[in-house]
């Protein structure tokens, strides 16, 4: 998939949680691509990726294994990044967990893990960047439209999709005086391999094709697009927003 470049992404500090794997392998990939020094955080190791992207860019992405609930292994990564590459100019929140469950079947437990992983890190990663985006800079927060569908199964996870879209603008007005812009980005279905694996039953990728606009299954390499203009300056002026990418599922405005 050919993709526009953005020269002022060249050599340009980007942080990437999950950056190793699904949708974030495919960021990682098309930042590098535009001449961006990435950094990503990731649970599994993820060397044959880094040798991959070292073979496909000539240079490797920097790899730092760790779980983002811990929020203090995560600052630590970030301010690893910024020594490896400067400080972070584009932050990606990309890292996320759908478990699917049902409200009977939640404990308070596994909510606290929930939005940890997909609210608590987003936060926190946000606040570190923010201190290192002395000079601007682009935070993008990945939501989803499943709470905007208002989707039954994994009510913790569409919580906390609502959330990360009220952050975002909170946080766009904080932070829009040290020109750091703060935008959401909310793809449809995005057929990563585990959607294949676990939850993409033919009859299920059937109902959601009805009402999709567009009729073809979205793909991890379709956000690359969307987040490198939220990331360059070819969105400069746009802030505070939630960027809806799912093929015409959800309509907004």
């Amino acid at each position: 998939m050919t993709q526009v470049v953005h020269p002022d992404l060249k050599g340009a500090s980007v942080y990437i949680t999950g950056g190793g794997s699904g949708l974030g392998a495919s960021l990682t990939d098309g930042f590098m691509g535009q001449g961006a020094n990435v950094a990503f955080i990731g649970r599994s190791d993820a060397s044959e990726f880094v040798a991959e992207m070292q073979a496909k860019h000539g240079r490797a992405p920097l790899f730092m294994q760790g779980d983002i609930t811990d929020t203090d292994r995560l600052l630590e990564t970030m301010r690893q990044a910024a020594d490896a590459h400067g400080p972070i100019r584009v932050l990606v929140n990309n890292a996320a967990n759908d478990k699917r469950h049902s409200l009977e079947e939640a404990t308070p437990d596994f909510w606290d893990w929930m939005q940890a992983i997909n609210l608590k890190a987003y936060y926190f990663a946000c606040k570190e960047a923010a201190r290192q985006m002395q000079e601007g800079g682009s935070i993008i927060n990945f939501s989803s439209i499943s709470y905007m569908m208002g989707n039954a199964g994994y009510t913790a996870y569409t919580t906390a999709n609502a959330g990360i879209t009220g952050m975002t603008r909170s946080l766009a007005r904080e932070l829009g005086p040290q020109k750091i812009r703060v935008n959401a980005l909310a793809p449809g279905w995005v057929l990563t391999q585990k959607q294949l694996d676990q939850w993409a039953t033919p009859e299920g990728l059937e109902a959601h094709m009805e009402r999709q606009c567009l009729k073809e299954h979205l793909t991890p390499d379709d956000m690359i697009g969307p987040v490198l203009y939220l990331a360059s300056d070819a969105s400069r002026m746009m802030t505070s927003q939630c960027m809806v990418v799912d093929g015409g599922v959800v309509v907004t405005g």
